[in-house]
């Protein structure tokens, strides 16, 4: 499905992409409203609050590190602080807001996007309870997607850990509502000391059509950056 040409500006890329996040993550409009489930008790843990310091940027992604586009390049937009809007589709409400995080958006001249959102712990004991959290979470996101879209077909599948930093899981979902087209996310959970980030890539199509190699590839990417 061809979206509005992103030919000169990373920054409309990441118009582009954080507009569709959702829409794409369920297969249409509907989908926008994600997933309301309540956040993890550990999510907020370990993140700098509002009030403490601003911790120093982890590394992040370049556009080149995500899977393959068939027909198009990637485009990254600026690593950026605070959550990103809309937050990453499974993952509302789950990934604390304090100085600690940042993300950045990724784009490209069709349907197929990404979004890194990284988070800088108080503690490794902290960055570890949010690891968890995030993981459960999106393990839970087809249930909790049914929950809530009434008519809708969802599934997903835990993909494994990735070796790389001191822990990474990939895991997929899948979401349809009738008349629409389907939805397909990867998801990549991953940890090194007390940096914690989530990968999230999307595009219409199944779980059985997303570059999973090549996702686990990038994952191992994004978590050996980190520090």
């Amino acid at each position: 499905m061809r979206i509005n040409p992103i030919r000169t500006a990373v920054a409309a890329a990441v118009v582009t992409t954080a507009a569709l996040g959702t829409m794409v993550a369920s297969g249409a409009a509907a989908g926008a409203t994600g997933v309301t489930g309540t956040t993890g008790s550990a999510g907020a843990v370990g993140a700098a609050g509002s009030g403490a310091r601003v911790a120093a940027a982890p590394g992040f992604l370049d556009a080149g590190e995500l899977p393959p586009h068939s027909s198009s390049p990637w485009f990254a937009g600026t690593v950026t602080k605070g959550l990103p809007d809309p937050e990453p589709f499974c993952l509302e409400g789950a990934v604390p807001a304090g100085g600690g995080t940042y993300h950045r958006f990724f784009g490209t001249d069709y349907d197929t996007h990404a979004a890194q959102v990284s988070v800088v712990a108080s503690s490794v004991t902290a960055a570890k309870a949010l690891a968890t959290s995030l993981e459960k979470k999106v393990a839970a996101c087809a249930a909790d997607w049914l929950r809530e879209t009434p008519g809708g077909s969802a599934s997903w599948d835990d993909y494994g850990t990735v070796a790389a930093g001191d822990s990474a899981h990939v895991y997929g979902v899948h979401t349809s509502i009738p008349e629409s087209e389907p939805g397909v996310n990867l998801f990549a959970v991953g940890r090194d000391g007390k940096t914690v980030t989530v990968v999230r890539w999307a595009e219409m199509g199944h779980l059985d059509q997303a570059p999973l190699a090549a996702f686990k590839k990038t994952t191992a990417t994004a978590v050996n950056k980190l520090n």
